[in-house]
């Protein structure tokens, strides 16, 4: 049975990060934005289903949930955890297998990737939060901020001129970031 260890605050003042007894996923993250990306998810979408959630972010042994400004975490958290009691964790899907694209053959991308897994991920995984890379133009990288960090202030400024710096300092000066 799932259950919440513990609750993080995270720099969003509208999200909550969840910790769970369980691991979901193993590698993947998944971000849903709004109630009907999450028609396909089970997990996201009985989390939708409790008045107040906007969105919704899990990845291994953690749930993020963003709330509505109107809300109060009062309505959502004794639903969110009635909810897991009786949910059957079978029901996640699967997990896609990990497969090397084409651009993830590029090397740079390769190295964006690995400095980011390493330096970056995990503070933003601690925040409730993920980071996707997008892609790369030329020297252009593109990310998506997931879960809490979707929609924090700091994310959008600090955050992301702190990940360019990296980027620059270990890979190369002419990086830029931006977001999606």
């Amino acid at each position: 049975m799932l259950m919440v260890q513990d609750v993080d605050l995270t720099p969003n003042p509208h999200a909550l990060k969840f910790i769970l007894n369980e691991r979901l996923l193993n590698f993947e993250t998944r971000q849903y934005p709004n109630k009907e990306s999450a028609q396909n998810d089970p997990f996201a979408k009985g989390i939708f289903d409790i008045d107040g959630v906007v969105s919704v972010f899990y990845m291994d042994k953690f749930v993020t949930i963003e709330k509505s400004r109107e809300s109060n975490w009062g309505q959502i958290q004794k639903p969110f955890i009635n909810f897991l009691k009786i949910f059957d964790s079978s029901l996640i899907p699967a997990e896609n297998e990990i497969t090397v694209t084409h651009e993830e053959s590029n090397e740079m991308l390769k190295q964006i990737n690995n400095l980011l897994d390493q330096k970056v991920r995990p503070a933003l995984a601690g925040d409730g939060g993920g980071l996707e890379v997008l892609g790369l133009e030329g020297y252009t990288v593109k990310i998506r901020y997931q879960g809490a960090c979707g929609t924090c202030p700091s994310a959008i400024s600090g955050t992301l001129m702190a990940i360019e710096g990296l980027l620059k300092r270990d890979i190369s000066p002419s990086i830029k970031v931006i977001p999606a």
